[in-house]
């Protein structure tokens, strides 16, 4: 089967933001390069460093659609980055497996671990989420889906009701249900989503407590948690609908947000709800708190 090989070139700024999009729309491996042949001093500890034009690259399945990827690159970024994209065609060269062969267990928190098939968790005891890259991405390498996953190994959620707002891959719904959550349900507006994440439930035996929705035919429900790792802008708009979902008391964690746009999404989300400190990882930070 063949791949599709999206290319943008954007400030870096914007580089992250693209990064999530790529992700989020079911980039099989994301790769940042330099735009414009610029010289990288060596960066302080702990930064991580962009190029003032980066060219952010996904690869992505043969049959995605072009006009999709174009349309949502629209509704996050100014509409002449859209018509920047680039598209080639590559021939199968067993991209998923060769991305594979580097991928290993990760640990999240204290306990919680993906785990790629053909591979083993080095520590116990360890609750182990078994999961490879496929029809979406999502198995906590990027910094927001990490923040999600480190919240849930150190939440109390044994026999809670969670709601997964657009779920990709489904990982977070899943970490919940092996960390003892009596109840899943997963959200997402692509059905490739939602086919990947009955898939990787099953695969983990957790799908007799999952269920998953299109959000048109999502019933309107209050769960004790949810969590919304998807970008600010979409956090913003979608903000009524989500506080919907929680229960007095209930717990609700954000993410995908720059850490400059943390103030904004808080303000969406107040007064109802009372968010802990930022939880940052790079330029990525997690909101969480008490839904009141």
């Amino acid at each position: 089967m063949p791949w599709l090989q999206a290319h943008l070139e954007v400030e870096k700024t914007q580089a992250p933001l693209v990064e999530l999009l790529f992700d989020q729309l079911g980039a099989l491996s994301i790769t940042l390069v330099d735009a414009k042949d610029e010289p990288m001093l060596e960066p302080p500890p702990g930064a991580t460093p962009l190029w003032s034009h980066t060219r952010v690259s996904g690869l992505f399945a043969g049959d995605t659609d072009a006009d999709n990827l174009r349309a949502s690159i629209d509704q996050v970024l100014a509409r002449e980055n859209s018509q920047r994209l680039q598209l080639e065609i590559l021939e199968d060269q067993a991209w998923e497996r060769a991305w594979l062969e580097h991928f290993q267990p990760m640990k999240f928190g204290r306990h919680l671990w993906i785990c790629p098939t053909g591979k083993t968790v080095p520590a116990a005891p360890a609750t182990v989420i078994h999961l490879d890259p496929g029809l979406a991405f999502g198995t906590g390498t990027h910094p927001t889906t990490d923040l999600c996953l480190q919240w849930l190994d150190g939440a109390q959620i044994k026999d809670k009701t969670v709601i997964d707002f657009g779920c990709g891959s489904g990982i977070l719904a899943i970490a919940a249900l092996k960390l003892g959550a009596a109840r899943a349900i997963a959200v997402d507006h692509d059905p490739q989503a939602l086919i990947a994440t009955r898939s990787n439930a099953l695969q983990n035996g957790v799908a007799n407590r999952l269920e998953t929705f299109s959000p048109g035919e999502f019933p309107s429900q209050a769960a004790d948690v949810v969590l919304a790792n998807i970008l600010a802008n979409v956090l913003i708009e979608l903000a009524p609908q989500i506080k919907s979902l929680l229960k007095p008391g209930g717990q609700l964690v954000l993410s995908g947000i720059l850490h400059h746009q943390a103030a904004d999404v808080t303000r969406a989300y107040a007064p109802q709800n009372l968010f802990s400190p930022p939880s940052q990882q790079e330029d990525w930070v997690r909101l969480d708190g008490t839904f009141t």
